[in-house]
């Protein structure tokens, strides 16, 4: 309907009709027509009032090869409709993009791969080219591991998994790790199923390290211990492998879960441990290598792939207390005895002392008991001294062999370490190692000497020199058996008045009689005022009366009895 006489509504409804036309399809992808090709532009019409220029480099190939021609229908993005020079403002890129946007998204929601183009390198990892759309490729993502040159990747269609998509900050992250770590999961389980326990395959050697060697069985890496390359001693898997090595290996354990397969060499080697007890009886001389020392022995190979331990304790016959190390040394040739054998836990003990000669048997052979023996005091202790002796070997002299008449912990403190002392053997445990030495056997045995005579029993009579005066008594040297003896003040006579010891002077002799002598405790007590009662009884007994100064009761009573018999 048309009018003559449009209102003010009327033009204002018309203009805002104008714009919306103007505005439709800006910020979408449409459909348009080459009309014309001039230079290095397209003109496109796209249906709308104006025309669009769109650079051919953007329709890629096909502009180079010459396939864009007047007429092609193409798919472009309309940033604006009109601009300044009236023109639409036309973006093939931008249109491919949102294809390629559009595309990923659906691919990402259906976790599908994409193919993709590295094509340059930024700050922390590279651009990938999605058709059209750019993405992110972090240097994390590139490969299962680390790799130093990415050039032969670059420009180069390869699958890619996309991590994650933004399509308002139009960010998109992906992985070419993921995607590898797929394909070897299904190529390691498919070689996996190919393979089996006992199986002897070839490989290549991968990759070192302290504990073994991964080898490449052809597309899946199978680990060979260190202890699984040889029946000898390996210290570092480089001895037996380099990297890029082809070696043959027999397939121990395969895992089905982790896919993790262990690998040995020495399975195809004949076990030396087979009859082991034959080739090596206990007590059998042999000579080997030293391999490795450790705090407690050292292991020496026998035979390549047979080892044995010396331990500490068998190294030497005397010295106890030493490290291995100070003994023996690596790769030294040493003579052992074989000591024991066992085939189940592989294990062979070895002697090296049992080579040499046993300095007790030989101490023992050249000292017999008895004899007397010189030598340096090594050490002093609660329970003695310890004597260093020929051939290395050590003697104790115990408390009680230190002294006849002193305490042994009395008679210890006059000697000292670094002394030269003389003693005698008492006796030799070749077994337990011991030898007992005896100082005071060297030197007289006075009370042992008196009870063999017999001297010195009970009620005897002997000779005393007072050697010194003291308030409880004197002390006394029994003359004829040079033992010391202490008679105490109540003894000292019979009458109280004269218990002064004060009243004897050193040097003086006198008598006295043995009240008591303990052979096992070398205790010897001497009175004189028992011999005084002894005197005077054997007087009265015989003569009635006594001019030593028996008591009246004494004489009357002995005088009454010899009347009485009358």
């Amino acid at each position: 309907m048309s009018q003559s006489n449009p209102t003010r509504e009327d033009f204002a409804s018309l203009l805002e009709e104008s714009f919306q036309e103007t505005n439709a399809g800006e910020g979408q992808v449409v459909k348009g027509t080459v009309t014309a090709i001039e230079k290095d532009m397209a003109i496109i019409d796209v249906g709308l009032k104006v025309e669009g220029r769109v650079p051919l480099k953007e329709f890629g190939a096909k502009s180079k090869d010459g396939q864009l021609n007047v007429g092609d229908t193409v798919e472009v993005y309309v940033e604006r409709i009109e601009n300044a020079l009236g023109e639409a403002m036309l973006s093939r890129e931008k249109a491919r993009r949102e294809e390629s946007w559009a595309r990923l998204e659906e691919k990402f929601a259906k976790n599908e791969r994409v193919e993709g183009i590295i094509f340059n390198q930024v700050k922390g990892g590279f651009t990938v080219d999605l058709d059209g759309a750019v993405a992110f490729l972090p240097r994390s993502q590139v490969d299962i591991r680390p790799i130093r040159d990415v050039t032969p990747l670059m420009h180069n269609p390869q699958p890619f998994e996309i991590l994650k998509m933004d399509r308002r900050r139009g960010n998109i992250v992906v992985s070419r790790r993921t995607v590898l770590e797929e394909s070897r999961a299904e190529q390691r389980s498919e070689i996996v199923q190919n393979l089996e326990e006992g199986q002897v395959v070839e490989g290549v050697v991968k990759n070192i390290t302290d504990y073994g060697a991964f080898v490449d069985l052809g597309g899946i890496d199978g680990l060979l211990h260190v202890t699984d390359m040889a029946w000898r001693r390996v210290n570092h898997p480089t001895e037996i492998l380099s990297i890029g090595q082809t070696v043959k290996v027999q397939i121990i354990r395969i895992n089905q879960e982790t896919h993790r397969i262990s690998l040995g060499m020495k399975q195809l080697e004949a076990d030396p441990w087979e009859d082991i007890g034959t080739k090596y009886p206990l007590g059998k001389k042999i000579t080997g290598t030293v391999t490795n020392i450790t705090d407690y022995g050292a292991f020496v190979e026998l035979e390549p792939g047979i080892e044995g331990l010396i331990h500490v304790s068998e190294m030497s016959w005397t010295k106890k207390n030493v490290h291995p190390g100070k003994i023996l040394s690596t790769s030294q040739q040493v003579d052992v005895v074989v000591l024991e054998v066992d085939p189940q836990k592989r294990r062979i003990s070895l002697g090296l002392k049992q080579t040499l000669e046993n300095p007790w048997e030989a101490f023992a052979a050249n000292h017999p008991i008895g004899s007397q023996v010189e030598g340096e005091v090594k050490n002093k202790t609660e329970f003695g001294l310890f004597i260093g002796l020929e051939g290395d070997v050590d003697g104790m002299v115990h408390l009680s062999d230190l002294d006849w008449t002193r305490p042994g912990e009395q008679a210890i403190e006059e000697y000292n370490r670094g002394d030269v002392v003389k003693a005698q053997v008492l006796d030799v445990d070749v077994e337990k190692e011991r030898i007992s030495l005896g100082i005071k056997q060297l030197s007289r045995d006075a009370v042992g000497d008196a009870a063999a005579s017999g001297d010195l029993r009970k009620n005897a009579i002997v000779t005393c020199e007072v050697t010194a005066i003291k308030d409880g008594g004197i002390e006394v040297r029994l003359v004829d058996h040079d033992l010391d003896s202490f008679i105490r003040r109540a003894d000292l006579s019979r009458d109280r008045d004269e218990q002064r010891p004060e009243r004897f002077a050193v040097g003086q002799k006198v008598d006295a009689r043995v009240t008591m002598f303990d052979k096992k405790t070398r205790k010897i007590n001497v009175s004189i005022k028992a011999l005084e009662i002894a005197e005077e009884k054997e007087a009265v007994a015989q003569y009635g009366s006594t001019d030593s100064g028996a008591s009246l009761g004494d004489i009357l009573g002995a005088a009454l009895k010899k009347q009485g018999d009358n």
